[in-house]
């Protein structure tokens, strides 16, 4: 064989070869044609996220849920620590009760005091009997004034206690502001509370003085009207005094349990945790994220579409930014759910 023949021989040989290798990736390799009314493009599917935080600074309890966990909207995401505020809630409680029973003793007081009235205008004599009474009623008001004194100076060095505390981890950044004024107003409260007692227990040692000084000189029927209505009048602004006392007691008591609902992270809609981002034991401030919460009930297709037309309600035309697109979603031969519009 000549080498001309030869080397068309080998010429041959490779375009056969070619033959055969467009046709293999032709009909094996190649990937499906595209079908008409469908746009081949590269993307990501996304979703919206968005990072749940406690709204107050605390030490974490318990983290329910872990990355890839499904979430409820309302769901308890995790439990930051409440002993103290559980512990302002009882204090609050307990001032609570305390300004009622004090109203309730006043009224009472009244009701003896009115009695006593009546008696004392019924004359002198009996009005002697009267005067040892109030010095009884005298000594037992003084001496309920001075255990209020007592406690509420115990309250205050309590407050003063707590605002020094705050105070320092204020400086640390451990808590809010916020927190650390509430304390500087507790304290300042109780101060008021003190002082308004140390009146109150001036106010019994003159009115057992005065009922003392009637056992020794019987005093006549109008002084004694007249020391018996100011004792009404004094036990109408206890009334008045425990009454605001209560009142400010219970906002301080929803002040404290709303404080503690907001130790629960709850989730503000249903979703899947993407990232967890604190442990429990760790100390958050107010709007520290903890974790991340997407919604994959709302996702988006996100792709690069370039020079492409389509049929809109029976005209053809090229895809421009801000045109809604309304259709299937097929993503590595699975069908995304329908119905979704995103611009």
């Amino acid at each position: 064989m000549s080498a001309r023949r030869r080397r068309l021989a080998v010429v041959g040989v490779l375009l056969l070869a070619a033959v055969i290798a467009f046709a293999a990736w032709r009909f094996v390799l190649a990937p499906p044609a595209v079908p008409p009314g469908v746009i081949a493009v590269s993307g990501r599917i996304e979703g919206d996220d968005s990072a749940i935080a406690a709204k107050t600074s605390g030490r974490i309890r318990e983290i329910g849920v872990r990355e890839g966990d499904q979430v409820q909207a309302g769901q308890v995401i995790a439990l930051l620590d409440d002993e103290q505020v559980r512990a302002r809630e009882q204090q609050a409680m307990a001032a609570v009760r305390q300004a009622e029973a004090r109203v309730r003793l006043s009224q009472h007081q009244i009701a003896v005091l009115e009695e006593q009235l009546r008696q004392s205008q019924l004359g002198v004599d009996q009005s002697r009997a009267d005067a040892q009474g109030r010095v009884s009623e005298a000594d037992g008001k003084l001496a309920a004034a001075e255990a209020q004194l007592a406690q509420a100076e115990a309250a205050y060095a309590q407050a003063k206690w707590d605002r020094e505390a705050m105070a320092r981890l204020f400086k640390r950044e451990l808590i809010a502001e916020q927190e650390a004024q509430r304390a500087q107003n507790n304290e300042e409260a109780q101060a008021a509370i003190v002082a308004a007692s140390r009146r109150q227990v001036e106010a019994a040692r003159g009115a057992l003085t005065t009922a003392r000084a009637n056992l020794v000189n019987p005093a006549i029927r109008s002084s004694q009207v007249a020391a018996v209505q100011g004792q009404i009048l004094q036990a109408q602004a206890d009334i008045a005094a425990a009454q605001a006392e209560a009142e400010r007691a219970r906002a301080q008591l929803d002040e404290a349990r709303a404080n503690r609902k907001d130790l629960n992270v709850i989730a503000p809609f249903t979703g899947t945790v993407a990232t967890r981002t604190a442990e429990p034991g760790e100390v958050v401030t107010a709007g520290t994220a903890i974790v991340t919460l997407v919604n994959l009930g709302e996702v988006y297709l996100r792709a690069l579409v370039v020079g492409v037309k389509l049929r809109l309600k029976g005209a053809v035309g090229f895809a421009k930014p801000g045109m809604p697109a309304d259709g299937e979603i097929l993503v590595d031969g699975y069908k995304w759910p329908t119905g979704y519009t995103r611009r």
